[in-house]
């Protein structure tokens, strides 16, 4: 991409390692004395998890997060480091119900992972500095998972530089925004299967569809030995040490995208970096054997 100027968001040396703590962090501020005396509960895969317990222990609010059974353990370790309790809840759709249940019978506010005004005004923040950071872009090239960061990141960019292009990023076995997009209303998967494990939640809702649908231009799916592949470039030119879906965004950069953002100025999101020694090396060295 000789004709590129491409300038990295990076979000992996955020507070909890990940962006998470933008919407974590003003989901708790926005509590009343008599909900941060009850606590808080959230669900996740590790990075909002994280986040909701770094969230906590600024505040001085109680948190038991909920985590996938599958979750890494050094995103285990990193939720207890900051004094939540943690459980293992199963699979996606068990550990929803579970963080859902301790809501309901304890009076705990549920921090969702990516779904709601709060959330999506946390994520704004990001799209803001962007602007300020950075001055006037071309492309701004966005993960996706739930859409909580895209559907944030989007509306601000829209507000600030209408003509920005706004290209979100899916893997290519959690893309349930994509198949969101083709459907016109928010799709549950039956299952997903994606190392970027960050960007895999079961389904889209509706308000973070209704704001990547009215403000992300266009959705690209990238495979796994993509993201990996991306991965160890990053390390490898940037020394950057990321987790899969911090990578996801550098894989359709010189990817699916290289050729239509060949001349623009582009920011590109590194959204997290918690992954554990062994996981970060079976990654390298699956992208290095990747074509």
């Amino acid at each position: 991409m000789p004709g590129a100027e491409v300038m990295l968001k990076l979000e992996l040396f955020q507070h909890g390692g990940s962006f998470k703590a933008r919407g974590a962090l003003l989901n708790l501020l926005r509590l009343d004395e008599a909900q941060r005396a009850r606590g808080v509960t959230a669900v996740s895969a590790g990075n909002h998890a994280i986040a909701v317990a770094f969230a906590a222990r600024a505040l001085g609010v109680g948190a038991k997060v909920v985590m996938a059974s599958t979750a890494n353990p050094a995103r285990i370790a990193a939720a207890r480091a900051y004094g939540a309790e943690v459980i293992l809840g199963g699979d996606a759709a068990q550990s929803f119900a579970r963080a859902e249940q301790i809501a309901r019978d304890e009076g705990r506010f549920l921090v969702h992972p990516f779904e709601g005004e709060t959330t999506a005004l946390g994520t704004a923040t990001l799209g803001l500095e962007l602007a300020e950071q950075m001055g006037r872009l071309d492309a701004i090239v966005v993960p996706i998972g739930g859409g909580g960061l895209a559907g944030g990141v989007a509306s601000a960019i829209r507000a600030l530089q209408p003509d920005c292009r706004i290209h979100g990023v899916e893997p290519a076995g959690a893309d349930a925004m994509s198949r969101s997009f083709a459907a016109g209303t928010p799709v549950r998967l039956e299952k997903t299967a994606t190392i970027a494990d960050s960007l895999a939640p079961p389904m889209a809702l509706p308000y973070s569809y209704e704001l990547c649908r009215s403000a992300v231009d266009a959705i690209v799916r990238i495979d796994d030995d993509a993201i990996c592949h991306a991965g160890a470039l990053l390390f490898r030119e940037m020394k950057l040490a990321v987790e899969p879906a911090g990578a996801a965004t550098t894989a359709a950069l010189i990817g699916p995208l290289s050729e239509e953002l060949r001349d623009a100025r582009t920011a590109v999101i590194i959204c997290g970096a918690n992954i554990d020694i062994e996981g970060f090396n079976q990654m390298v060295r699956r992208g290095e054997a990747t074509p």
